[in-house]
Order: structure tokens, then C-alpha cells, then sequence
């Protein structure tokens, strides 16, 4: 049986925020259309989402992979609404940059061809990053970052970091998403989430936890080269999809972030709050004097979103749903 408010498609499905995303949309009211890798080489786990309380008749799982863009046509035919969430991961840079792009490309633009051919998708939320808005030549230089800045790709071709390959195929696909709905009259929305925290529904610590919470889940590199952290809840990140898949004002980029934040706020809660995970405070990385940069969320704000957690819900949620699942 078809929700009261129609069929919308998630790709991605069994990913943190996708999963999550579902479940909330359920909870609201849609049917869903969530779409996972058939591949053998990346086999997606999707009971975690099929046995959500909700699934049960208004929830359907379909084969679809970025490297076939067509795959996602049978997921997407009828639906009124997409979010497109799904994107290749290598954090670990281990795969050709390029490779990483044309696959993220080809598959976007595959979803949102698709899209124009159900003729019902009346908007899509494209999933993007803060990395695609944050990561410029002179960003000592600013205090804030709005919708207005772009990361600039050949700067970050000249960066070894971690996970710049994800940081690059954010940022070209969200232009070519943006670009192919006005072209073509579809309307694209996109999202900036920072880094997303609290629980999850699956049963892996989520891919991006790393840098969203270093001093815990993080590397001893990444620990070392993340000085500080815009955080969102994954709650509130689930909402502001839905907020502005169903707001009729809603157009272009939108930020999404609650909380600027140093390492070292977070080390030394973490410190206090959970001593038995012995987080050190004293790292000479971990900077106590210095400003975070301001990810500006006001263009979301005006259009009537309201944040409901902060920073010690994100840290809590993350830390205790860990330990609850045997990851901590």
C-alpha cells in the first residue's frame, strides 16, 4: 500500500544517512524506494533498514549501482521525490581520483536522467558535502564559509589529506547536479551537511565517524591533521532532507551544520564523560587558543528550520549507541 504522501526513492539505502533517512520518512508517512549494490566485491547488508517497525509494506528494496546509471530507473519510476544520497567512497585515496569522479558523475547525472524520465519526480535532494563549499586556497584568511564558496579542485589536487578524493567528487558532482536541473528544468536541491554524529541503526561504526569524531575513532594521522570539526546530528540532518524536499520555497545549496567545534572541546568531554576510554587532552595538535571556522547554516534557518541537538547529544548518541552494539 502506497504512504499518504506518495513514493520517494533513497539511494544509498543502507548507508548512516540513508538508513536513518528511510526510517524517518516512513515514520512520516512515505512509501519508499531504496536502492543498494548488488556487487559481490561490495555486498550491502540492508536487513538493519528492512526490519525497521514501519517497512512493512511501504518499504522496497531494488538492485542499483552508480557504475550503471540506467539500474536506478526501475527504483525511481513512479516516485514523487528523490534523495540522492549514494556516493563512492575511498577514504583512504586508495583508488584513482578521476576514477572516483567519473563514477560519481555518470552515476548523478544517470539518477537525474532517470528522474526526467518517470515524469513524477517533482524534486530531487541531492546529497552533497561541506567539503564541496570549505576547502579553499585562503581559508586562514576566512571566518566563515555560506553557500557562495565552492572548494576550489585544483587547490585540492595540490592537497594530501585524507579522503581529498571525496572532497573533489563532491564538489565537481554537486555543480554538474545544480547545472543539469537548470538546463533541463528539474528542480535539484542540494544539501552541505558537516560531519554527521550520534546513533545509527546499522551494525558498523559509520563510515565518517573518523573525522567527525577523531580522538575516538580516528587515526593517529587523522588525529593529527584535524584541528577542529563542524558537527550535525544525524537526526537533524534526516529532517533538513525531508524539510527541504517538502518546502516550496527551498532552492539551490543549503548548509547544514549545528555546532563549530576544536578537537580539544571535544577531547576534554570525552575526557571527563568517558574516562574509561582514556582520551588524551595534551596532544600538541590539539589547539586550545584558536576560533573554529564558522560553516554558516543561515540560509537554512530562514527558511524556517530549527535545530534540535547539540553538541553532547551528538557525542553521547555516537559513543553510547557504540558501546551498546560491542563497537567500543
Amino acid at each position: 500500500m502506497e504512504g499518504a504522501k506518495g513514493t520517494v526513492c533513497v539511494t544509498g539505502g543502507a548507508g548512516y544517512l540513508a538508513s536513518w533517512l528511510i526510517m524517518r520518512l516512513l515514520q512520516r508517512g512515505y512509501s519508499v524506494h531504496g536502492t543498494f549494490r548488488s556487487d559481490q566485491k561490495f555486498k550491502e547488508d540492508i536487513s538493519h533498514v528492512v526490519s525497521l517497525p514501519e517497512a512493512s509494506g511501504k518499504l522496497k528494496f531494488f538492485e542499483a549501482d552508480l557504475g550503471n546509471p540506467e539500474s536506478f530507473d526501475a527504483a525511481i519510476n513512479g516516485c514523487v521525490g528523490v534523495f540522492h544520497v549514494a556516493h563512492p567512497i575511498d577514504l583512504e585515496d586508495k583508488i584513482d581520483i578521476d576514477k572516483i569522479i567519473k563514477i560519481s558523475m555518470d552515476g548523478t547525472l544517470g539518477i537525474l536522467k532517470s528522474c526526467l524520465k518517470s515524469k513524477t519526480v517533482k524534486r530531487v535532494i541531492h546529497t552533497s558535502s561541506i567539503a564541496a563549499a570549505l576547502m579553499i586556497n585562503n581559508r586562514n584568511d576566512v571566518q566563515e564559509i555560506d553557500e557562495s564558496s565552492w572548494s576550489e579542485v585544483d587547490f585540492m589536487r595540490s592537497v594530501k589529506a585524507p579522503g581529498i578524493s571525496y572532497c573533489i567528487s563532491k564538489t565537481i558532482t554537486e555543480r554538474a547536479a545544480l547545472e543539469f536541473g537548470e538546463k533541463h528544468g528539474l528542480d535539484v536541491v542540494t544539501l552541505l551537511p558537516s560531519s554527521i554524529l550520534g546513533p545509527f541503526i546499522g551494525s558498523n561504526i559509520p563510515v565518517g565517524f573518523p573525522f567527525a569524531l577523531p580522538v575516538v575513532f580516528g587515526t593517529e594521522e587523522l588525529r593529527n591533521f584535524l584541528k577542529e570539526s563542524s558537527l550535525v546530528h544525524i537526526d537533524d540532518i534526516a529532517s533538513t532532507q525531508i524539510f527541504l524536499f517538502e518546502s516550496p520555497n527551498a532552492k539551490g545549496r543549503y548548509i547544514c551544520s549545528a555546532k563549530d567545534v576544536l578537537v580539544h572541546e571535544t577531547a576534554k568531554y570525552l575526557s571527563i564523560k568517558y574516562p574509561e576510554l582514556q582520551i588524551s587532552t595534551q596532544s600538541p595538535s590539539l589547539m586550545q587558543d584558536a576560533k573554529p571556522l564558522h560553516l554558516s547554516s543561515k540560509k537554512l534557518l530562514d527558511l524556517g528550520f530549527t535545530f534540535k541537538y547539540g553538541l553532547e547529544e551528538m557525542i553521547d548518541g555516537a559513543i553510547q549507541c557504540s558501546k551498546e552494539k560491542g563497537l567500543l
